[in-house]
């Protein structure tokens, strides 16, 4: 006596929508567990700090040179010289100081979008449309002579930056939704990071005592932790509307702000594993094209695409200065390693290039950052919101 047996046999689309349903119900009960841990604001864990109060920002210098949109810039270590990078198809070593121009680099291609100093002063790297990072040395001669071709994309480099205390390795991002960290002397990729779903727009390192970590953010509107000895997401955010224009850690190293075109700014904290500030007026409807934290992370600056900078207190969540006066939108922006001034560029042509402004104007009888930023430098540390470890196994402290 036989019996027909019959199993049933899902599809391979059948499994996958199966699968999809469960990972969708369990970010729903991980969603509902920590909400029931948001039981306080940073706002309102900020109200016993006294209040910045309007600043004082006013325009130290103007560096003009570039016969096109400038799209990038950068720092040096020594806190004196910039790089920036136009479409003029050059990019201009400057000496803050002095506002003269020590190198002026002619590029194959005028379409550069990221440019970034080694952390030697001696080098720069750059990338753009050609999908390729390249290093060139600052030199006597023609540095066009010397420059090395470091790695290449499959689509725009959209971000470059050399690792701390090495000019040795770069890590770049790209509109082909890839991370990588690439050797300058082989020129071979030393690792790949895969997890975006739309074009990577953006990242930063996180702070040295933090470990080998670094964020990314893009299209797809998330912002991505990562851990660069294995390659892996290791935290992602996400919250905003619209695309992820810039991303950057909080000098602690316990969260990152990002700026998006959806007209915010939004700070979250990897501890807490979530969103704990947003940055927005009614009267704000243009994207943010760049932000950056002052020296004690009090400030965050954030460059708008409606011509303005606006600084934000970043505890207790409100504006408190803007700066205006300009003819085109803020695209890049960045403060000096030391915290005592900061540079944004306007994307415009020659009439008007690069601004530095110095934070160490006087406002109410308190110079900055001296005052507001090193005098509260202790009580400016982040709330310690409690860590959901249990909640998200994959997590560990690096």
């Amino acid at each position: 006596m036989s019996a027909d047996l019959s199993l049933q046999i899902d599809t391979p689309a059948e499994s996958i929508e199966a699968l999809a349903k469960e990972a969708e119900s369990l970010k729903a009960k991980l969603e509902e567990e920590r909400q029931k841990l948001n039981d306080v604001a940073l706002s309102t864990v900020a109200q016993r700090l006294e209040n910045v109060g309007q600043l004082n920002i006013k325009p130290r210098r103007i560096l003009k040179g570039h016969q096109g949109k400038v799209l990038c810039l950068d720092w040096s270590q020594d806190k004196r010289h910039l790089v920036s990078a136009s479409q003029d198809g050059r990019i201009i070593i400057w000496d803050a100081f002095t506002t003269n121009k020590e190198h002026a680099i002619a590029l194959p291609t005028t379409w550069v979008m990221a440019c970034s100093y080694g952390p030697s002063g001696s080098v720069i790297a750059c990338g753009g449309l050609d999908n390729k990072v390249t290093v060139y040395p600052l030199v006597e001669d023609d540095s066009t002579q010397r420059k090395k071709p470091v790695g290449t994309h499959t689509s725009y480099t959209a971000y470059c930056t050399f690792l701390p205390n090495s000019d040795y390795q770069i890590l770049s991002g790209s509109g082909d939704s890839t991370c990588a960290l690439w050797d300058v002397e082989s020129g071979s990729r030393l690792q790949s990071f895969h997890g975006h779903s739309g074009d990577v727009m953006s990242l930063d390192l996180a702070p040295q005592e933090n470990g080998n970590t670094f964020v990314s953010a893009g299209c797809d509107r998330k912002a991505l932790i990562w851990d660069m000895r294995t390659g892996q997401c290791v935290q992602t955010f996400d919250g905003h509307e619209s695309d992820i224009n810039t991303v950057k850690f909080h000098p602690s190293g316990d969260a990152i702000a990002t700026g998006s075109d959806d007209a915010t700014c939004r700070l979250y904290d990897l501890r807490a594993d979530r969103e704990i500030a947003v940055y927005s007026k009614e009267s704000i409807i243009f994207g943010v094209n760049s932000v950056d934290f002052s020296h004690s992370g009090r400030l965050l600056f954030a460059g708008y695409s409606d011509y303005t900078v606006n600084v934000w207190d970043s505890l207790k969540c409100h504006r408190t200065s803007i700066l205006y006066g300009h003819d085109n939108r803020v695209s890049s922006l960045k403060v000096s390693p030391d915290g005592t001034a900061f540079c944004f560029f306007v994307l415009q042509y020659s009439k008007l290039g690069h601004h530095i402004e110095d934070l160490g104007i006087t406002t109410t009888g308190l110079p900055l950052p001296n005052a507001v930023d090193q005098r509260c430098h202790k009580e400016l540390k982040l709330p310690k919101f409690r860590i959901e470890r249990n909640l998200h196994s994959k997590w560990t402290r690096l």
